[in-house]
């Protein structure tokens, strides 16, 4: 009794010690799930969207392209404006007169001083379409650079829609593995529950152990799948920024006209197609280069005015205004001019197989695009037939296995089938979805969010 009365005092006395320790881990345990579902918020494709629209560098390179490209219009049309100059000298020199000369100055130093203003205008008067044509030129390719920049934003929009989908199909196979998982351990109760009581062999329990550690690996290289997708999103939205997000579930309807012929998509497509217009200002630019390159066989025809002020001092200046009317022309320079042109036609020649290489490119991706949606459509129906039968018939395996007539491949094999029906109804789902994303941006339509 003296020896259990001092550990009694200690056990009483540390007990207010072990009920406030209890109740903070309870409080800890508690505030873990809620601050790790306060990280994952909720992203939809709406927003990713428009993230991408604000911070994508691909866009941000395209519109500063396209901001050159206009500023070179101002740089040509400037040619065509009268050119404006001013300018302003001082000269003083001193001299030695020699012992020959008068001068009042005792040293003998002749001093010259001298001051002159002046101000020109010098306008182009014409020189064959020389410098206009540069101009409608470069008016035609900031068209161009226009249309590219369009076509870069169909084609961000569509990569972020495309990840959006993949990041939702690997959520969804992540929820695949743990139902596996869960199933398999319920399984592995289940035959341990029967090997125990010796109505099972021990090589079953061995069998499903392996299974279960299977369905661990599967998950974890689902999750790790999951979290690269999401770095994948990231960086399709121009992001550099956390992956701690879900996606919320977004349904695609069908793409207007993905049920006509091909031709009749094809034709939609070279209307629309922003890479094509870009093409055919590309071209217009071309022909225009070439028209002004050929100008510099001509002449042209200049007019300038010019004032000055000039005197010893500021005080004392004296005025004058001259007017001229120049022609220059070039009669012979070594042929340059013959070979530009050649040049030029070249490059024209050049941007026509680009453009018939695109329109060929073109009519593939529509082509392609629209069998994949045909494709994905039908996949999708046969892989919800596929999975309800997968799952009817581990439901019957697992009963046939409880009631001893049953083997453990045959449950095994049930497992397997019904996941495998489970990843294949997920991947023909986001297989439709990204498919009717591809045939949109073949089409050049604007990828638009399920609410616009």
């Amino acid at each position: 009794m003296r020896t259990l009365f001092p550990i009694a005092t200690l056990l009483l006395a540390a007990t207010p010690v072990w009920a406030q320790q209890a109740p903070q881990a309870q409080v800890q345990q508690a505030q873990a799930p809620q601050a790790s579902q306060q990280q994952q918020r909720v992203l939809t494709l709406e927003e990713a969207l428009r993230t991408a629209q604000e911070r994508q560098p691909q866009l941000r390179q395209a519109q500063a392209n396209t901001t050159a490209a206009n500023a070179r219009v101002d740089q040509s049309f400037s040619s065509l404006l009268p050119q404006v100059n001013a300018n302003a000298s001082y000269s003083r020199s001193l001299r030695d007169g020699g012992t020959g000369q008068n001068t009042t100055d005792p040293t003998g130093i002749i001093t010259r001083q001298g001051l002159n203003l002046g101000a020109s205008v010098n306008q182009l008067i014409w020189d064959f379409g020389r410098t206009t044509g540069r101009w409608r030129a470069s008016q035609q390719s900031a068209e161009a650079q226009k249309a590219n920049e369009s076509q870069t934003l169909l084609d961000v929009l569509a990569n972020v829609q495309t990840a959006y989908f993949n990041v939702l199909a690997q959520q969804a196979l992540v929820q695949v593995a743990q139902e596996t998982l869960e199933n398999e351990k319920a399984h592995l109760a289940q035959v341990q529950a029967q090997v125990q009581v010796g109505t099972r062999p021990e090589i079953d329990l061995l069998q499903q152990r392996t299974a279960v550690a299977n369905a661990q690996v599967q998950l974890i290289q689902a999750q790790n799948n999951a979290a690269t997708s999401k770095a994948q999103l990231n960086q399709a939205m121009g992001v550099e920024g956390s992956t701690q997000y879900t996606v919320r579930e977004e349904v695609v309807g069908q793409v207007e006209g993905e049920n006509q012929t091909v031709d009749a998509l094809v034709d939609v497509a070279f209307q629309s197609r922003p890479d094509l217009t870009a093409t055919e200002h590309q071209l217009r630019a071309q022909e225009l280069t070439i028209s002004a390159t050929r100008a510099n066989y001509w002449p042209s025809f200049s007019a300038s005015v010019s004032a000055t002020e000039s005197g010893p001092n500021p005080s004392n200046l004296d005025w004058g205004l001259t007017g001229q009317v120049g022609l220059s022309w070039p009669i012979f320079q070594g042929g340059i001019t013959r070979a530009q042109v050649r040049e030029q036609q070249a490059n024209l020649s050049n941007v026509q197989a680009q453009r018939d290489a695109l329109r060929q490119q073109v009519r593939l991706e529509v082509e392609r695009a629209q069998l994949s949606v045909t494709a994905a459509r039908e996949s999708l129906a046969a892989a919800e037939e596929a999975l309800t039968n997968a799952r009817e018939r581990l439901r019957l395996a697992e009963g046939r296995y409880r009631a001893g007539v049953g083997n453990i491949i045959e449950l095994s094999d049930a497992q397997l089938s019904a996941t495998s029906a489970a990843v294949q109804r997920v991947q023909a789902s986001y297989n439709l979805a990204t498919a009717r994303t591809e045939l949109a941006r073949a089409l050049g339509r604007q990828v638009t969010t399920p609410n616009a």
